[in-house]
């Protein structure tokens, strides 16, 4: 047996912020150290952070990339490892993986495959390199070799496949198994998305078992840049076993996960395959030879369980909440806000923001334990020395519940239920007065008095806006970060106050759709994350509604628009898979045999009329974090015009071929 073990990290970085992540990487350096692993695999431009969008353009960036990697040569003594960062060749900038050996830059492997796709925009700053390219760079006098290459350490041979590398159909493990590699290194910077870590866990299983090869995965962690989570989740592998799964959404900055693998035996795995046949003339000379001499390593213990949580029937659930609370504590440290601010309307968006923002402290505090939870947020006066989540969310959340003539006591009574639950601070500001002047104002002008048949939207949207400027003076005052309400199911349609209930510096769950956060919502009410949430009844027991007119109106969300789960089944009808009008309607009448043909097609129309009116409010919406594929956020993954034909001769085609069928 030749027995090596090895380490791949997870960090927590923040592009450009380089005391942050070089601190971070000499950190999971030093924990691959002390726990005896020599080869360590960090993750994608973890030295500058992946999301530094045009700073790659900046030569400072990539120059102070290389500075930062000369900084961590000397922690590499005695180790292999894999660092990730910018290098600028003949004009041209590539994404690479530097591989250090024993405090010595062997050379780059620089990404054959670049994300250009859903929320990557790699093609914009870096160049893809040729397969089979091997050239050499001279940095500070010392020539390096650079490219599509293999190493070859102390007799074991490395190559690597880097982030998109692997989810290709061509993907460059297969051309390295056939030149004898051993191991195969695949930083990533691979981005959260519900159900996303199945893939990862099949392409790293299957590229162990099918090259014969160990494989050894890195992610980032954390809310790096403000939009994309990742949730790290390290994975090492070995002829299509399984050795070890790491933790996701961890509150660290910094983790390993080890592993013991056998070279000799991944080498006899591809020995006994038929279909193996090596390559025996080499075409390029891309294998770079360092010497180096591994130490002894005991045989390997048993596998590392997996989390619990991650074969829960409610996976969605849990990965909704730890994603949702690692991307809030992220980015208010990170923006150094003074906690958070929520206009709590009793209703289910504010409350399931409120509550997301109580579980980031408990799930916290539950991992780390409280100093070290609120080590990172010294910046914040009058924190130091609380032990408890409760008094840690009273001061780190205060919630407002803003009342008109049309609000009620069913909603002022959830508000306040939820915020005693949660520990939030809780104040209540009348706003009639407001609405009365803002209404005196525009009777005005009009030269008459206003009514809701006439009046009703302009009515409806000032109440909701009296409310904006009140909560983010509260947030002003505290330096707090202004947390906006709406959800994706109302970003589709534009059912949404801009400047009021999209208030806010973050919209956190802008990215999810209103069926699925009513069904969480139920879930923490009677299971919870860590136990149930009974206050959430007051929320649960009333329909959804925007409690803009007067009560005899009986106001809800769904008879305004449509059933929510209608409206969220056009929407990834509609926009996910690109279906018309007409096609969005026969795929609904199949899902929905239970309504008439003439409600589902009125409710399509409404919908593609709806979409099509508001794409500049989902333009203006504070920045959210990505789920999903159903995003719609138009920053970084769904892109509309703003002013279009408004499927015109799409809702006509719809409209004959209902009358047709009701004929």
């Amino acid at each position: 047996m030749k027995l090596i073990k090895v380490a791949v990290a997870v960090l927590n970085q923040t592009p450009i912020d380089w005391d942050h992540n070089e601190a971070n990487i000499r950190q999971a350096l030093r924990l691959s150290r002390a726990v005896g692993a020599t080869i360590v695999c960090l993750p994608e431009l973890c030295v500058t952070g992946y999301g530094c969008e045009d700073a790659f353009h900046a030569s400072g960036t990539h120059h102070m990339a290389w500075q930062i990697l000369q900084n961590l040569l000397p922690e590499t003594r005695g180790m292999v490892a894999c660092i990730g960062l910018p290098v600028l060749y003949q004009n041209g900038l590539y994404n690479c993986a530097a591989l250090v050996v024993d405090g010595t830059v062997a050379g780059f492997v620089a990404k054959r495959f670049l994300a250009g796709d859903g929320i990557h925009y790699e093609p914009r700053w870096f160049k893809a390199w040729a397969s089979g390219a091997r050239r050499e760079i001279v940095l500070d006098g010392h020539a390096y070799p650079i490219g599509d290459l293999r190493f070859e350490v102390g007799g074991v041979k490395i190559g690597f496949e880097i982030c998109e590398d692997a989810w290709v159909a061509a993907r460059p493990g297969a051309a390295l198994a056939l030149r004898g590699v051993d191991i195969i290194l695949n930083p990533s910077a691979s981005h959260f998305a519900f159900g996303k870590i199945n893939v990862r866990k099949r392409f790293v299983l299957e590229g162990s078992r099918a090259f014969g090869v160990s494989y050894l995965y890195s992610n980032l962690l954390g809310n790096e840049s403000g939009r994309a989570i990742y949730d790290g989740g390290a994975l090492i592998a070995s002829n299509g076993r399984m050795l070890a799964e790491g933790q996701r959404f961890s509150f660290r900055d910094a983790g390993v996960l080890t592993a013991v693998i056998d070279v000799d035996a991944t080498r006899m795995s591809q020995a006994r395959t038929a279909s193996f046949q090596p390559v025996l003339t080499e075409t390029v000379n891309d294998l770079v030879s360092v010497a180096f001499v591994w130490p002894r390593v005991n045989p390997p213990a048993v596998r590392q369980p997996q989390d619990s949580w991650e074969t829960s029937q409610y996976i969605k659930e849990q990965e909704f909440t730890r994603a949702m609370c690692l991307g809030l504590y992220d980015y208010m440290r990170k923006s150094h806000s003074n906690g958070f601010v929520v206009s709590l309307s009793g209703g289910a968006d504010s409350a399931a923001v409120s509550v997301l923002v109580a579980l980031m402290v408990e799930q916290g505090i539950a991992e780390m334990g409280a100093a070290a939870f609120l080590a990172k947020l010294t910046y914040l006066p009058g924190l130091q020395g609380l032990s408890s989540p409760r008094e840690i969310t009273g001061k780190l959340l205060t919630t407002v519940y803003q009342a008109t003539a049309n609000s009620g006591d069913v909603t002022r009574s959830a508000a306040k239920a939820v915020a005693e639950a949660i520990g939030a601070k809780f104040h209540e500001f009348d706003l009639e007065a407001l609405v009365q002047g803002y209404r005196a104002l525009a009777r005005g002008a009009a030269g008459r008095e206003l009514n809701w048949e006439q009046d009703d939207i302009a009515l409806q949207n000032i109440q909701a806006r009296v409310r904006g400027p009140g909560v983010w003076f509260l947030a002003n005052m505290q330096g707090a970060l202004l947390l906006a309400t709406s959800n994706r199911s109302e970003a589709a349609v534009g059912y949404a106050t801009m400047d009021g209930d999209t208030c806010g510096g973050l919209s956190p769950i802008a990215g999810i759709d209103k069926a699925f956060l009513r069904k969480w919502l139920r879930w923490m009410e009677t299971d919870g994350i860590s136990g149930p949430l009974p206050a959430l009844r007051h929320i649960n027991r009333q329909a959804p509604t925007a409690e803009l007119r007067p009560a005899e109106s009986k106001q809800t969300d769904e008879n305004d628009l449509m059933p929510y789960p209608v409206l969220d089944a056009i929407e990834r009808a509609a926009i996910r898979d690109k279906n018309g009008p007409l096609d969005c309607y026969r795929l609904m009448r199949v899902q929905f045999p239970d309504y008439s043909g003439a409600a589902m097609s009125k409710w399509v129309e409404r919908f593609f009329n709806l979409w099509c009116r508001n794409q500049w409010k989902r333009e203006r919406y504070a920045p959210s974090f990505h789920l999903d594929d159903e995003n719609l956020d138009p920053k970084t993954w769904c892109r509309f015009p703003i002013l279009s034909g408004g499927f015109a001769r799409e809702l006509e085609a719809l409209r004959s071929y209902v009358d047709e069928e009701d004929d």
